[in-house]
């Protein structure tokens, strides 16, 4: 079990880093495109960053055939997936936005569950599907920090930018000196540094700090406050960056230290 549990983060960790930090604004506008070249190298960057994860946080899985073959069609299948989201969406079958971003993560995640049983030789599939509410703390409960800190800081980051991408268009009028992609990618990396923060502060039991980082952002964006609409964008985004925030703090106390304690 533990076997599975290894395998499966080790892949989850890729997809989050190839998706969230090593995908470029420049790919993802070739991919938008169609290019060939932009889905080659984003699945070339799925495969090796999996390859050497798996490789070297599970135990002679470099050694397998098994492991590259399965690695491979996920990798592919990723691409599929890709591709299938930007034909519903360009097409406005589907509205780009929260629900298809989550739903999207949601079948990723699930292929990468799927494969990872693959690259568990004996494991039966319903002891897979048992685990759904399992969350013990195991020696591997530490593999679980980077995935949610890339999967809150990085992935929470998109999220919020579409749930909020609305209101922030209805700034866009009021706001002569930036445009609204300017905008929303301001607020998409300090967001980024913003729930970084918040996380290490909990885990580090000092809540405090928390707040110290609310009044820092606030005197940072106070000369914006007069507009009506911008107040509101920010209140809202900011209040949903801290709550996933808390939400990931609040899994990793539980998941490393068994208990939720914050003073």
């Amino acid at each position: 079990m533990e076997l599975f549990f290894r395998t499966l983060l080790a892949i989850y960790q890729a997809h989050l880093l190839s998706d969230f930090v090593l995908q470029s604004p420049r790919l993802v506008e070739q991919k938008r495109r169609g290019r060939f070249s932009g889905y080659l190298l984003h699945g070339l960057t799925h495969y090796f960053a999996a390859i050497l994860l798996v490789g070297f946080l599970v135990k002679a899985s470099a050694l397998s055939v098994r492991t590259y073959l399965v690695l491979l069609a996920l990798a592919a299948i990723h691409l599929l997936l890709d591709a299938a989201k930007l034909r519903f969406t360009t097409s406005g079958l589907v509205y780009d936005g929260a629900f298809a971003y989550v739903f999207d993560q949601i079948i990723h995640f699930l292929t990468i569950v799927f494969a990872a049983w693959l690259l568990t030789p004996g494991l039966a599939l319903a002891q897979v599907l048992s685990l759904a509410g399992l969350a013990r703390a195991v020696q591997t409960k530490w593999l679980a920090v980077p995935v949610v800190y890339v999967a809150i800081v990085f992935g929470g980051g998109y999220l919020i930018r579409d749930l909020t991408r609305n209101l922030a268009e209805g700034i866009k009028g009021q706001a002569a000196h930036k445009s609204n992609e300017q905008l929303q990618n301001a607020g998409l990396y300090i967001g980024w540094l913003e729930r970084f923060l918040v996380i290490t502060a909990l885990l580090l039991q000092s809540p405090a700090t928390v707040g110290l980082i609310l009044t820092a952002k606030s005197i940072a964006r106070y000369p914006e406050f007069k507009s009506e609409r911008f107040a509101e964008y920010f209140l809202i985004g900011t209040l949903l960056s801290i709550s996933i925030a808390i939400l990931g703090g609040v899994l990793l106390a539980k998941l490393l230290f068994g208990v939720v304690r914050f003073s």
